[in-house]
């Protein structure tokens, strides 16, 4: 007569335990595509978050307006649009586009040299998106996204402008690797409002920002353009500086941001005729 399988053999063990490890995987895999389609919405809700807040619209911790309204009702006032940042025109974009994984790809990106590169990003994708806020008369604000390298990793985040396109309305990081209580300051509300008014561009639509530990006479040309450094992150204080002159530049923005200027221009002409 044939011998039943010892259940407390080694084979048997060993089968219940592949037997196991199936199922789980199996219940892991499930349970991770069945929430990705609500990771994918946080994701994007975050981003909605980031912007609003750059545009000075959203409360960091807070998820309605100081109007009452909701991020998803105040985000309706926003058009998203995608930009060829060489010629500074709109283009076509997928859903789910993705600027900072289109820049890991040498098919839709282009390398920087070491002296165009100064936010140190390596390389920049040729198509990215914009957020266009606007109301009754126009355009509102415009944020932009920016990136590069502080101290000990790239700072993500964005940079909103007002309607003259020149003024800073706003500037926040969603994502940073800086120093807590140094870098990290990047994050603090006070050092944030000191953006507000900084003026973008010089009189020669050259981006002219700097970040500085002593300020200027407050009445001097040098004061527009100046915000407070950040005290004790000196490779942080330069990071940000630079990518915010880098995405305001040629290689960034600024090809795009002058061309609606112009349009603006022209559109305000055409009103008083």
């Amino acid at each position: 007569m044939r011998k039943g399988l010892n259940k407390d053999g080694l084979t048997n063990t060993f089968l219940i335990a592949v037997f196991l490890c199936l199922i789980c995987s199996i219940l892991v895999s499930g349970l991770a595509v069945s929430l990705k389609p609500m990771q994918l919405l946080n994701k994007e809700l975050d981003q909605k978050k980031n912007i609003l807040r750059a545009a000075g619209m959203l409360e960091a911790g807070s998820d309605v307006g100081a109007d009452g309204r909701t991020v998803e009702q105040m985000f309706a006032d926003f058009n998203v649009r995608a930009v060829n940042l060489d010629s500074g025109e709109y283009t076509d974009f997928a859903v789910g586009y993705d600027p900072i994984r289109a820049a890991a790809d040498s098919t839709v990106s282009i390398g920087l040299s070491e002296d165009d590169d100064i936010a140190t990003i390596g390389r920049r994708e040729n198509v990215s998106l914009v957020f266009i806020k606007t109301n009754e008369t126009g355009i509102d604000k415009v944020v932009i996204p920016v990136r590069g390298f502080g101290l000990w990793g790239t700072l993500y985040g964005y940079l909103a402008l007002e309607n003259d396109l020149s003024t800073i309305a706003g500037l926040g990081f969603y994502q940073h690797k800086e120093t807590p209580g140094l870098g990290g300051e990047v994050d603090n509300p006070k050092w944030k409002q000191g953006w507000q008014g900084v003026q973008l561009y010089d009189d020669g639509g050259q981006p002219a920002v700097d970040l500085v530990k002593l300020r200027s006479p407050a009445n001097s040309d040098a004061s527009r353009y100046e915000v407070d450094a950040l005290s004790g992150a000196t490779f942080t204080t330069r990071g940000v500086k630079n990518l915010v002159n880098f995405w305001a530049g040629d290689l960034g923005f600024g090809p795009f941001l002058q061309k609606l200027k112009t349009q603006q221009m022209q559109a305000s002409v055409g009103e008083q005729h």
